[in-house]
């Protein structure tokens, strides 16, 4: 399994978004609540992204954008293969 990780703000009806549909995948993540950070987690994210909205999605450090690239992705079916990439590669 792919390792992701997901900046969250729990208002942010986006972030939600995006967590119900990692969540729907059935692997493990990371959230990186914003929430109450005083700073240091989100200019993290920021510079690990280049963004400022949350959520924004990493899987194994790439970075993959907020919620409607990760919507995207799912639609494409490359989601998956992001996500199960470690599974696939150990196969070849």
């Amino acid at each position: 399994m792919a390792f992701t990780e997901i900046y969250i703000k729990t208002w942010c009806p986006w972030s939600r978004l995006a967590l119900g549909l990692i969540n729907s995948k059935g692997v493990e993540f990371k959230v990186i609540d914003l929430t109450y950070d005083t700073g240091s987690l989100e200019q993290e994210m920021r510079t690990r992204s280049g963004r400022r909205s949350v959520p924004q999605i990493f899987i194994d450090g790439r970075h993959v954008g907020g919620f409607d690239d990760l919507a995207a992705l799912d639609q494409s079916g490359e989601l998956d293969k992001l996500l199960h990439r470690s599974e696939s590669s150990s196969a070849a």
